[in-house]
């Protein structure tokens, strides 16, 4: 109360460029969520020719019928199952990597720091032409295998440093003091450690998946004659875009919601969760 009654008044300049910024900030999330709106609102259009790119009608034909279409429904289950293996790899790769670097102090840590922003900064091409001479060295035939390998390389860097950044700051003796009350070092680690810094390894397993299922270039080199849904949509842009397509892309849509929803959720949880420390005694 005293706030308001000592604050200034808002002059005319002041009113105006609050006005601009929240103009400004509405046309950005418009600019963000239109393409969005478009692939939901074209799933339930009735194109009059091959191309789902004019309006025609409102149907839920393409609902009913969505997965009727057998390669695009193949190449959807196999982005998903790849992204969910990749993920999961690269989310405990990274996960070890990032404990490393944050608990320990060792010769060789700062190259390691530098060798992990590498594919972040290496253009999508240049890893992509990389990794298929290796494989062409290697001799190996590429296939689903070669993808998933080559999704894991690149999303272990987001991953450590994503769980290195929430383990920033990360109060050690924690675990020190659990170890005086008497738990075991793998107890402590799943009582103390792990609770601590599960929101960043939520979140570096939902990036993870989502920059896997995403990847188109990466893929391109290494996919062999296995095809993901990207590279089934580019292939089948060329003679048509068919309405099954935004009906996959906004299942995907509305998967990658519920699952940034869950982790989101999980994430207050175990935030208000209590830390408990149960030693070699405890039930």
């Amino acid at each position: 109360m005293v706030g308001d009654a000592h604050r200034a008044p808002e002059t005319a300049a002041g009113r105006l460029g609050r006005r601009l910024l929240t103009g400004w900030a509405v046309l950005g999330f418009v600019y963000l969520f239109i393409p969005i709106a478009v692939i939901v609102g074209y799933s339930f259009n009735d194109p009059a020719g091959k191309f789902n790119i004019i309006w025609r009608r409102f149907t839920f034909d393409n609902w009913a019928h969505a997965f009727e279409r057998g390669p695009l429904t193949e190449a959807m289950v196999r982005s998903l199952q790849i992204a969910g293996i990749a993920a999961i790899a690269a989310t405990v790769l990274g996960g070890l990597v990032a404990l490393a670097l944050a608990r320990y102090r060792f010769r060789g840590g700062a190259l390691i720091e530098i060798l992990l922003v590498l594919p972040l900064t290496t253009p999508e091409i240049v890893l992509g032409a990389s990794l298929l001479s290796l494989f062409i060295d290697l001799d190996q035939q590429r296939g689903f295998w070669t993808i998933v390998i080559a999704h894991v390389l690149f999303c272990t860097s987001f991953v450590a440093l994503t769980i290195k950044a929430r383990i920033r700051g990360f109060d050690w003796t924690l675990e020190d003091a659990a170890m005086d009350l008497g738990a075991p070092p793998w107890r402590t680690f799943s009582r103390v450690t792990l609770p601590l810094i599960m929101p960043g390894i939520l979140a570096a397993a939902l990036l993870s998946f989502a920059l896997s299922i995403d990847d188109f270039i990466i893929t391109f080199f290494n996919a062999g004659t296995t095809e993901t849904f990207p590279l089934r949509i580019f292939g089948a842009s060329r003679n048509e875009i068919s309405p099954q397509i935004n009906v996959l892309a906004t299942v995907v849509l509305l998967a990658s919601v519920a699952l940034l929803l869950a982790g989101v959720a999980a994430r207050a949880r175990v935030e208000g969760r209590p830390v408990v420390v149960l030693t070699d005694t405890d039930g």
